[in-house]
């Protein structure tokens, strides 16, 4: 292949991913911990507003340890913006009755989407609250029976690192969505072919709810190298030699960032992905670079 044509099939290919209509979005948000990461938390929020996502997420501490933050976050996203917020509620180490007003909580401000998740088991490896909630789907059933919630689950390309088997884990991610889910939300991935891998593995055993996947925006990678071992997300090398030892050079590390997340989602969007949900750990220009890149206009 000579060297114009070679340009020309480049040129080709990249003209057809920008002339893609624009996949859908949504966002998640984490609660501050100190007052300059409040404000650092609502410019994030209203830069992002404009780019008009499907939703908004807001975690929730292990344990419920930003049970009352997340909860004002989302109560004031609601009252004063246009977003549409989703509360992560996790339910190991709380007991029912607690779980289930939070719930009505909820209900009661005018939210009814919940990112419903088993949350971490205690530290101590104890069983924690014997009046608790144990999984995920035990969660969800409670919740079809308070009201009508709209429900988001989690996904594990990789494996949950507490699963028995690979096959184990996807028929726990089934029984979820068959439980009355509307959606998963897959724990983020720097490879596209192991989502993809997953997602077929998915069709294969009957599932059919979308399986949208998650994408870090890495904004301190130390920090993703101390949560993936959480996780078991896998790190691979060229991120490892992209990235390590560059967090004391945030200009450098955010081009970096944007082009493995921009690339993520470039082969994602050519694959047929029409939806992306962005972990933007409240750093707004990463997500709006990524949006920008995927035709998304913040009008």
């Amino acid at each position: 292949m000579t060297i114009n044509e070679q340009k020309k099939r480049y040129l080709s290919q990249f003209e057809q991913f920008l002339d893609l209509p624009p996949p859908k979005v949504s966002f998640e948000f984490f609660p501050p911990k100190t007052e300059e990461s409040v404000k650092n938390l609502w410019d994030t929020i209203l830069k992002l507003e404009p780019f008009n996502p499907e939703f908004v997420s807001v975690t929730y501490g292990a344990g419920g340890s930003t049970r009352e933050h997340t909860h004002n976050i989302v109560k004031n996203i609601k009252e004063k913006t246009t977003l549409a917020p989703a509360a992560h509620l996790t339910c190991v180490g709380s007991s029912k009755e607690e779980i289930e007003n939070i719930a009505r909580g909820y209900l009661d401000i005018g939210v009814n989407h919940i990112v419903a998740l088993r949350g971490d088991k205690p530290k101590d490896g104890g069983e924690g609250n014997q009046n608790a909630f144990n999984h995920a789907i035990d969660l969800i059933n409670s919740l079809n029976n308070i009201g009508d919630f709209e429900i988001s689950v989690a996904a594990f390309p990789e494996v949950h690192p507490d699963a028995v088997s690979p096959e184990d884990d996807l028929i726990h991610l089934k029984e979820k969505l068959d439980a009355g889910a509307s959606r998963a939300i897959t724990q983020f991935f720097f490879d596209p072919v192991i989502y993809l891998d997953f997602l077929e593995k998915t069709k294969k055993i009957g599932i059919e709810k979308p399986i949208v996947p998650g994408i870090v925006l890495i904004s301190n990678f130390k920090q993703l190298v101390n949560f993936n071992k959480i996780c078991g997300a896998e790190i691979p090398k060229w991120v490892y030699k992209l990235l390590d030892g560059i967090d004391d050079h945030p200009n450098r590390r955010q081009i970096i960032a944007a082009m493995i997340a921009g690339e993520q989602c470039r082969v994602l969007r050519e694959a047929g992905v029409e939806q992306f949900h962005f972990y933007t750990l409240n750093r707004p220009e990463l997500t709006c670079s990524i949006c920008h890149i995927l035709g998304i206009n913040d009008k």
